[in-house]
Formats: structure tokens, C-alpha cells, sequence
């Protein structure tokens, strides 16, 4: 997509402090980052379950149901299982998603008590992290996935500016600006036939710089905020 003086691409630049590394610690913020999903989990009505949201792949209640499999991949990580193999939620009652992302919190949080869980590694399908370096990447997820909730049920959270921080910075660590469709390509090779489906993030969306922090990430993942 061609640019405008006015609307520059999210690139990241050599003094752009978005790429450092992880935090200390950062199941501290993946915390925040779950309490927020909590929060707009909760204000979904049961009327809204069927309405589409800005991932092409889901409506409200495949994205509820893929949002609660993401905690579960992480609480799998921190007991040294294989993420991978936690399928989609589903059979949860219309009624019944803010306790399920509740009891996955906790799964999550129980998990990784212990802090050599920060330095095991983890391999992953398309990379192979630290285990600070996955709870910062899935910060990334959890925060985007709560952006898409929340567009699609109206609501507007107050983002925080640290979950924000740390989730743009994971995310351009492990995802170029260019090229995304030729790195894709090189992951799939290398998984079995079906097992990606689509590719996870568009091209990056021009935004201004003077746009919100989190206009910024979801821009940045191909949403258009």
C-alpha cells in the first residue's frame, strides 16, 4: 500500500526503544494482558456471539473459543507440554466464557510459578524462544486478540501503556515489515500438510505516527485501526 507524507508505515527504526528485549519478567505483564481480556470478555453479550470480528477467520465465538486455547498453549508451555497439541475450546456455554478464560488464567499462572520457566527454551513451530521471550510473545496474541474482541463488541478498554510496549516490541522482533508472505512460506515447509491454514498476520496498515500506541500494534499486525 503506497504511503502518504501524513500516514507512515509502523516500521521500526535503530532508536525506536519498541524493540527491546523482554522485560524482567514478563508474567507480570502478561497478567495485565489477560486481566484486560478478562474484562472485555466479560462485557460481550450472548447477542453479539455470532458477530464478526476484524479476524476474517473467526466471529465472536470462534475468536472467545480461540482466545481461551491460547492461555491453555501457554499454561502447557510452563509445565514443559507440547503446545501444539491444545486443540480449539469449544462445548462452552454462551454464558460460561469469563469463567473459562478465568480457570485458563490461572492454569496459566500456576504454570509458571517458577522462574527457571524464563529461561527454559521453548521450541516452537516457527521459532524457538526463551521462555520470557514466549510470555512476551504471547502478550503480543493475547493483546491483539482483546483489540478484535473488543472492536467487534464496541467496546474501548484502556489499553495498558506497558502491555502495549511489550507486545509491539515482541512482535517486531519476530515479524518483518516486508516480506511476511515469503517468511510464512519458509514455516509452512516445515509443518505437516494442514496444519496452517492461513497466514497469521496481513501486510502492515499505514497509520500516523501520532496514532495511539495500540492503533500503532494492531496496524502494524495488518488490522486497521
Amino acid at each position: 500500500m503506497q504511503t502518504t507524507p501524513h500516514l507512515q508505515p509502523t516500521v521500526p527504526s535503530p532508536a525506536d526503544d519498541r524493540t527491546a528485549p523482554p522485560p524482567d519478567d514478563p508474567r507480570v505483564v502478561l497478567a495485565k494482558a489477560v486481566a484486560l481480556g478478562g474484562t472485555v470478555i466479560g462485557g460481550v453479550g450472548r447477542d453479539r456471539l455470532d458477530d464478526p470480528t476484524p479476524c476474517d477467520d473467526f466471529d465472536v465465538r470462534a475468536l472467545l473459543g480461540h482466545l481461551v486455547q491460547v492461555l491453555d498453549r501457554v499454561a502447557a508451555i510452563g509445565r514443559g507440554e507440547e503446545p501444539m497439541a491444545v486443540g480449539v475450546t469449544s462445548g462452552i456455554a454462551d454464558d460460561a466464557w469469563a469463567g473459562a478464560w478465568a480457570a485458563s488464567a490461572h492454569a496459566v499462572e500456576a504454570a509458571w510459578t517458577d522462574p527457571a520457566t524464563l529461561t527454559r527454551t521453548v521450541h516452537l513451530p516457527w521459532a524457538t524462544l526463551t521462555g520470557a521471550e514466549t510470555l512476551a510473545a504471547y502478550t503480543t496474541e493475547v493483546t491483539l486478540h482483546t483489540w478484535d474482541l473488543a472492536v467487534a463488541t464496541g467496546q474501548q478498554p484502556a489499553w495498558d501503556p506497558e502491555v502495549v510496549e511489550v507486545a509491539f516490541a515482541s512482535l517486531r522482533r519476530s515479524l518483518p515489515a516486508e516480506g511476511r508472505a515469503e517468511r510464512y512460506a519458509e514455516v509452512k515447509a516445515t509443518l505437516p500438510p494442514g496444519a496452517w491454514t492461513s497466514d497469521p498476520f496481513a501486510p502492515a496498515v499505514p497509520v500516523g505516527r501520532e496514532a495511539p500506541p495500540v492503533d500503532q500494534l494492531v496496524a502494524y499486525a495488518g488490522r486497521r485501526p
